[in-house]
């Protein structure tokens, strides 16, 4: 059984940047999408960027692009989310996503396998 482990939340100030990390266990994941998302309460899970797993093609909601950047480590089985920056709305709960296949879909109900979250906390 797969398992997905985030890390790398804290709080930080605005302008700051962090780097979360999701590491998996269980299974290797080098050919398989990998994405991060974030969710606020009482809101949608809302998608960030993905990364396919063979060629590392990457993707960007527009609202992230030239801020973040996602990428991946196979060997480490460990995908990445670098944050620049951070804005007081970027605070929220950071998920990351994976699925069975290298199929990159931009949508939460695409992936089936999901970390805990990590909080990270912009103040301004």
């Amino acid at each position: 059984q797969v398992q997905l482990v985030e890390s790398g939340g804290g709080t930080v100030q605005a302008g700051d940047s962090l780097r979360l990390s999701c590491a998996a266990s269980g299974r290797t994941l080098s050919n398989y999408a990998m994405a991060w998302f974030r969710q606020t309460p009482g809101k949608a899970r809302e998608f960030l960027a993905a990364i396919s797993g063979r060629r590392g093609r990457t993707y960007y909601a527009d609202s992230v692009k030239g801020r973040f950047t996602v990428s991946r480590d196979n060997a480490k089985n460990t995908a990445y989310l670098q944050m620049d920056s951070l804005k007081s709305e970027d605070t929220a709960v950071y998920y990351c996503a994976s699925r069975y296949d290298d199929t990159v879909l931009l949508g939460d109900w695409a992936f089936s396998i999901w970390g805990q979250g990590t909080q990270v906390t912009v103040s301004s």
